[in-house]
């Protein structure tokens, strides 16, 4: 490749190719390099908003940063949809490119959005030199859709995944769930949004087109060749830097008007602790599992893997030219640039009152108690995809409660159904206003003991619950469990 070429023009050369050969990844801590050939290159470098320009603005520290055109993903629907995994290159941003994972070309993939009452129906096809399958984080689909390790999709397979979407608006995401590689398929960039809509949310006149936007971020490390480098640690993942929707040290245009942000935590270990550099509030108006039953005014929002955020900010009154940095407080990194570019408002304003109606589960018929021991079990055992570890009856109400000993952060995640969260004490000692209404994912933290109540009113099968730091789960802490 001509190294005077410009950076899009080597993402186009690269896009021409049939295949690539001699591509690898880097993988450490045992992990062995992985060859693809033969496999078509997977373009993502030119998209974004904005084009490919970029700005220069002040980061945190005393040095100067060059921000980059945030790439957003395209938007398809899942009926009739053909989706692959396979290796790809993409632009990182400023040109830098890396070798990926990729759904259909796209890093991360396409956001799929869909109507309650409609349906799905996705043709996958695994390009990878690994199985794989895809999990549908938040949808409640029946067992053979769940994407279980059962259900792996070996190399050069294919499997056709089929279910109604019959649940309420929310913002959910899919990613791959086989059993040991999760966290390196994931980290390596196969993950995806996967947006609901219903008529109760359409009521609300939320923003919606451009000043909708769905946002995954994460951490990544990078090679001395500027690839994405996996390592799992004990502890979990640990990156070096940022990424919000595959672009690193991002930026965006923006009018001054009402935006929605459709928050996710797509990292495998990294807890984000979210504020306005400008000490504006985030108007939050939902979670997992959908809207809240009434909005809530928070400067601070901390989320785990897995989790999901709905919020509106307001840059209304702002003028051309000011820049409102999106901010991680744990880590201290610039996540996103906002930069108000014109006075244009199409008019949005934020809910007021009431959201949404959720019924309140009650009387539990059962208490289950969980202990996330170490970093590789549940109640002392680790998993084994054959064994059923317990069963839960069909449509009754059940108090979980989860707890650990160290080790923490364990983002609890279970599948087949959203809940409720009833208390959490010791710790941190209490929940937070993203924690209402309807969750399939909740951060216990060492020292916590976190109440729940769950009940299970869609499908019997085989489902699973784990921890969603995904070195976690690669070790070991994931249970079977059977609704019958």
């Amino acid at each position: 490749m001509d190294p005077a070429a410009s950076p899009a023009e080597k993402v186009r050369r690269v896009n021409r190719r049939k295949g690539i050969g001699d591509m690898t990844f880097k993988q450490d801590g045992g992990l062995s390099r992985r060859r693809f050939l033969g496999v078509a290159a997977a373009s993502v470098g030119a998209i974004g908003a904005g084009g490919m320009g970029t700005s220069r603005t002040l980061a945190a520290g005393p040095k100067t940063v060059v921000r980059n055109p945030l790439r957003l993903p395209p938007t398809l629907s899942p009926a009739g949809l053909s989706l692959s995994a396979a290796p790809g290159v993409a632009d990182l941003g400023g040109g830098r490119l890396s070798n990926v994972l990729a759904y259909n070309g796209y890093f991360p993939g396409p956001t799929l959005r869909a109507a309650r009452g409609t349906g799905a129906s996705i043709a996958f096809s695994n390009g990878l030199s690994e199985e794989t399958t895809i999990h549908w984080h938040g949808m409640i689909v029946p067992p053979l859709a769940d994407g279980h390790p059962q259900q792996s999709v070996m190399p050069g397979g294919s499997y056709l995944y089929q279910f109604a979407i019959a649940q309420r608006a929310c913002l959910n995401w899919y990613h791959p769930h086989p059993d040991g590689l999760t966290g390196k398929q994931v980290n390596l960039g196969l993950a995806g949004a996967f947006i609901v809509n219903d008529s109760e949310e359409a009521a609300l006149a939320l923003p919606a087109g451009a000043y909708e936007l769905p946002l995954i971020m994460r951490d990544a490390k990078l090679d001395s060749r500027g690839n994405l480098s996996y390592k799992a640690g004990n502890s979990g993942f640990d990156g070096s830097l940022a990424l919000v929707n595959g672009t690193r040290d991002a930026k965006l245009d923006v009018d001054g008007a009402l935006y929605r942000l459709r928050l996710l935590n797509g990292a495998n270990a990294r807890v984000f602790r979210l504020a306005l550099a400008n000490g504006a509030p985030f108007a939050l108006i939902g979670n997992d599992g959908g809207l809240l039953a009434s909005p809530a005014q928070t400067a601070e929002i901390e989320f785990s893997p897995g989790e999901r955020l709905d919020v509106l900010v307001d840059f209304r009154g702002l003028t051309s030219g000011t820049r409102v940095m999106l901010r991680d407080l744990n880590s201290g990194w610039d996540l996103l640039e906002f930069v108000i570019t014109r006075a244009v408002d199409p008019g949005y304003q934020p809910p007021t009152g009431a959201l949404s109606t959720i019924a309140r589960l009650a009387n539990p018929v059962r208490t289950r108690t969980f202990s996330f021991d170490g970093m590789s079990r549940i109640n002392g055992q680790e998993f084994d995809m054959n064994r059923i570890d317990f069963q839960v009856p069909f449509g009754q109400t059940e108090r979980w409660v989860f707890s650990t000993g160290g080790n923490a952060p364990h983002p609890v995640h279970i599948h087949g159904a959203s809940f409720q969260v009833q208390s959490r004490t010791g710790g941190r000692g209490r929940l937070f206003p993203w924690e209402g209404g309807w969750k399939d994912t909740v951060l216990l933290q060492d020292g916590e003991t976190v109440e729940i109540l769950i009940r299970f009113d869609a499908f019997s099968g085989l489902y699973l619950m784990h921890c969603h730091k995904l070195e976690h789960e690669d070790m070991g802490m994931m249970t079977n469990f059977e609704v019958v």
